[in-house]
C-alpha cells in the first residue's frame, strides 16, 4: 500500500473517531438542553416529572434527531454517487413532496395534524408520508423507464418533485385550515419523535448500511464513468434498482419521522470529502456520522437559541447548510474548479 492511501486511511479512521465523541457530547448536552433547562437533568432523581421529561423528550428526541441525520446523511452519499453529481441531495427522486403530499391528504381525509401527540394520529401522518415518499419514488423511476439512463432518472425526479410540490400547494390553497399545522412538517421538526420512532430509524439504518457497504464497489465503479463499470462486469441495471430502493427507505424514513429537513443529506459528503478521499464503503459510513452529527448539533441550537421557545429545525439546517455551500462555491470558484 502506499503511502497515500495509508495517510488517507488513517484520516478516516481520525474523522471517524473524531465524530463518534461528538456525538457522545452531543448526546449527553441534547439530554441537557430544552425549555426547562439543566433543572430537569439536575433535579430528575427526586422529580418524576423531570426524569419523564428526560426519558421521554429529551433522550428520544436527542437519539432520534442523531438517527434521522445518519439516514440522510447515507442517503446523500449514495445520491451522489449514484447520479455521479456533487449537488445531488436524497429528495432529489421526488420523496419530499411526495411525503408532503402524503400528509397534505392525511390532513384533509382524517383531520390529523403533525402537532397531534395521539400515537394513533402520529402513525396515522408517519404513514401517509412514508407512502406518499415511496410512491413519488416509484412514479419518478416509472417516468424515466426504469433506472438504465442517470440523467433521464434525474430529470424525472425533478419533474415529480415540481407537480407533486405543485399539487400540495394547490390543497393548502383550497383547504387553508391544515395550512398552519403543515408548517411543522415542511420546517421539519425533531420534537414530537419517540421511542418507536427511535426503534424504527435504527433498523432502517442497520439495513440500509449494510447494503450500502454490500453495493458501494457499484458506486466505485460508476465514479469511474459507465463504460468503465460495465467492463469490470457489474451487474448495473440491477444495483441501480437496489441502490435506489436504499435511497428511497432512508429518505422517506428519515422524511416520516422528522419532516422535510434541508441540506443536511447534501452537505454531509461535501464535509466528509473535503476531510479524506475515500471508496464510497468508507464515505457511506462517514457521511451517516456525519449528517448525524449534523442534525443533531443543529436540533440542539434550535432549542437553545431562543430558549424557552424554540426554532424549526430545518430552518436552521438550510440557513447553516446554504451558507456553508455558498462558501464552498465561492472557495472553489476563486480556484477556476468545480464542486
Amino acid at each position: 500500500m502506499s503511502a497515500v492511501p495509508r495517510s488517507q486511511n488513517r484520516k478516516a479512521w481520525l474523522l471517524a473517531s473524531g465524530l463518534l465523541l461528538a456525538t457522545a457530547v452531543l448526546l449527553l448536552l441534547g439530554v441537557a438542553v430544552g425549555s426547562t433547562g439543566f433543572e430537569s437533568v439536575l433535579n430528575m432523581q427526586r422529580d418524576p416529572q423531570a426524569l419523564q421529561i428526560v426519558q421521554e423528550i429529551r433522550l428520544p428526541r436527542t437519539a432520534g434527531a442523531w438517527l434521522a441525520g445518519a439516514l440522510l446523511g447515507l442517503a446523500g452519499a449514495v445520491a451522489q454517487g449514484l447520479f455521479r453529481n456533487p449537488l445531488a441531495d436524497p429528495y432529489l427522486l421526488g420523496s419530499a413532496s411526495g411525503a408532503s403530499l402524503g400528509v397534505a391528504l392525511a390532513m384533509v381525509l382524517f383531520g390529523v395534524s403533525p402537532l397531534a401527540t395521539h400515537w394513533l394520529a402520529r402513525i396515522g401522518l408517519t404513514g401517509a408520508a412514508f407512502i406518499g415518499a415511496v410512491l413519488a419514488v416509484l412514479l419518478t423511476l416509472l417516468l424515466a423507464k426504469g433506472v438504465q439512463h442517470t440523467l433521464r432518472l434525474l430529470l424525472a425526479g425533478v419533474v415529480v418533485g415540481v407537480v407533486l410540490g405543485a399539487v400540495t400547494s394547490l390543497m393548502l390553497l383550497l383547504t387553508p385550515d391544515i395550512m398552519q399545522a403543515m408548517q411543522s412538517f415542511m420546517l421539519g421538526s425533531t420534537a414530537f419523535v419517540g421511542w418507536v420512532a427511535c426503534a424504527v430509524m435504527a433498523s432502517v439504518l442497520v439495513a440500509c448500511l449494510l447494503a450500502a457497504w454490500a453495493m458501494s464497489h457499484v458506486l466505485d465503479g460508476l465514479a469511474l464513468g459507465e463504460a468503465t463499470a460495465q467492463s469490470l462486469g457489474l451487474q448495473l441495471p440491477q444495483m441501480r434498482v437496489a441502490l435506489v430502493g436504499v435511497l428511497a427507505l432512508a429518505t422517506g424514513t428519515a422524511v416520516a419521522q422528522t419532516g422535510l429537513i434541508a441540506f443536511v443529506g447534501l452537505a454531509a459528503p461535501h464535509l466528509v470529502r473535503s476531510v479524506v478521499k475515500t471508496t464510497h464503503g468508507r464515505l457511506i459510513v462517514l457521511s451517516s456520522l456525519m449528517g448525524a452529527v449534523l442534525l443533531v448539533s443543529a436540533d440542539i441550537l434550535a432549542r437553545w437559541l431562543i430558549a424557552p421557545q424554540e426554532l424549526p429545525v430545518g430552518v436552521l439546517t438550510a440557513v447553516l447548510g446554504g451558507g456553508y455551500l455558498l462558501w464552498l462555491m465561492r472557495r472553489h470558484t476563486g480556484r477556476g474548479a468545480g464542486l
